[in-house]
């Protein structure tokens, strides 16, 4: 059953309806679901399909004209491919001049990579056929970093050729509910940190289960699929994978300054930004600066995947246990570390919530960013963070707190938020606590006291 992507699919049949020519850009991280959602799109459309291989151009040009020769009954002779991508590509454009055709080349980065060539083709047939062809043209991938340089980039043979562009993202908290019916919201929001929103690991989990139990079946089996699915993508994707895997694993335990992760991997800091910058291309790790400033001193690394930041912190250091068949042990392990995990995750939940009431117009402020904020702290003479932050404009900000904890939020959370909302010079400030569970008499009555504050726990969320 086909679950979410309503926006994009409804645009994509919008746009497929009005029968001139397109040309779609998808791209996302692995296992986002982009090939399912075009799967789903063209479903009962007429089809070229192709899917580029980690192979030579000869390989490649053999695999898309099998694609294009089966589409039609017209070509005398099939056994042989065409002469070169030029010609398979033009055969495609001519049949698309008589009738509407979905072309798809999934992976594109694999085939524009075995042929160099291949973009400034496209951008040449596109440019001479875009006005009488038909055709819905879809070039998908994963390499965030090729897809919008090598094909989005303005120095790119096919820059300005797009009519449309689709970065596929994880699903976030809100549409991981219509995956399940069983789960409570606080189980729920357990399951989305430990899969990210990828689709492909939300349908391994099974709600008539416990988290306990899917945690268990999906991570602390040697059979289980997520047992070893970090580690085969990082396999899959990069050269010398145990140095990246090293700089992930110092990530997801906590060292998230270059010095930090250097220190920890024993890898100086040419090598590690060059692994940084690919395993960004992949959307496993973000860079991020605090929030209002662009200062490159303060840049800190974390894992943009959930699921990464879970497996890497959890099953490395319990490899030879869970191979041993000893899953009871390993849960009872790292099951007093999964609340602190899921305080990043609750943030982000927090995050996806405000953005939410932004949208519907019933935010304290219009903000048009979030992040997080960290620094110096002068009055206290320490480091200082917020978990999100907001701002419309240089007087008015928001300032928000988040504890995914079982005890009630009290007073001294808040007067700390007061606090570094004073470190800033705003003079409209307001202020969000969000809670697991909920407050204090005493938090509820200062901030009745002080006016500017929304107190919400996590059920008043789901509402």
């Amino acid at each position: 059953m086909f679950i979410g992507r309503k926006r994009e699919l409804d645009d994509l049949n919008r746009r497929y309806e009005n029968d001139k020519f397109e040309f779609a850009v998808m791209y996302g991280r692995r296992r986002v679901g982009k090939t399912t959602l075009i799967n789903e799109f063209v479903k009962d459309k007429e089809i070229i399909f192709y899917t580029g291989i980690e192979g030579n151009e000869k390989e490649n040009l053999e695999g898309l004209s099998k694609s294009i020769y089966s589409l039609s009954q017209d070509f005398a002779d099939t056994s042989s491919s065409f002469a070169s991508f030029q010609e398979a590509l033009e055969t495609a454009f001519k049949i698309s001049e008589k009738r509407r055709i979905v072309f798809v080349i999934d992976e594109y980065p694999y085939i524009a990579g075995s042929y160099k060539a291949l973009s400034s083709i496209l951008q040449i047939l596109i440019d001479r056929n875009k006005d009488t062809s038909k055709m819905f043209l879809i070039l998908c991938g994963s390499s965030l970093s090729f897809m919008e340089s090598q094909v989005l980039g303005y120095k790119s043979p096919l820059f300005g050729r797009r009519t449309c562009q689709y970065k596929i993202m994880p699903f976030d908290y809100f549409e991981t509910k219509d995956y399940y019916n069983k789960f409570s919201s606080t189980d729920l929001a357990v399951i989305y940190g430990i899969t990210g929103g990828i689709p492909l690991y939300m349908s391994l989990m099974n709600d008539n289960l416990s988290v306990e139990e899917n945690i268990k079946t999906n991570f602390l089996v040697p059979n289980a699929y997520l047992f070893e699915e970090p580690a085969n993508l990082i396999k899959q994707e990069c050269r010398d994978p145990a140095q990246y895997n090293s700089i992930i694993k110092a990530i997801a335990t906590g060292s998230s300054r270059m010095s930090e992760i250097c220190s920890k991997t024993g890898l100086d800091t040419g090598l590690t930004t060059s692994y940084l910058h690919k395993l960004m291309s992949l959307g496993i790790v973000k860079k991020e600066m605090p929030f209002g400033t662009d200062s490159s001193r303060k840049t800190i690394y974390a894992l943009e995947d959930s699921m990464f930041r879970f497996w890497y912190r959890f099953i490395p250091d319990n490899l030879a246990t869970i191979n041993r068949g000893l899953t009871d042990v390993v849960y009872k392990k790292i099951a007093p570390q999964i609340t602190s995990f899921m305080g990043g995750v609750f943030e982000e939940i927090s995050k996806q919530y405000l953005w939410e009431l932004n949208r519907q117009g019933k935010a304290a402020v219009t903000f048009t960013d979030l992040g997080r904020w960290w620094g110096n702290d002068p009055k206290n003479k320490c480091e200082a963070e917020v978990d999100i932050m907001g701002t419309s404009d240089d007087k008015t900000a928001l300032f928000c707190e988040c504890k995914w904890t079982n005890e009630n939020v009290d007073t001294g959370v808040l007067d700390t938020l007061v606090e570094r909302s004073k470190l800033f010079s705003f003079t409209n400030v307001y202020l969000y606590l969000f809670t697991k569970t909920g407050f204090t008499k005493g938090c509820i009555d200062k901030a009745k006291e002080l006016g500017n504050v929304e107190l919400i726990t996590f059920d008043e969320m789901m509402k």
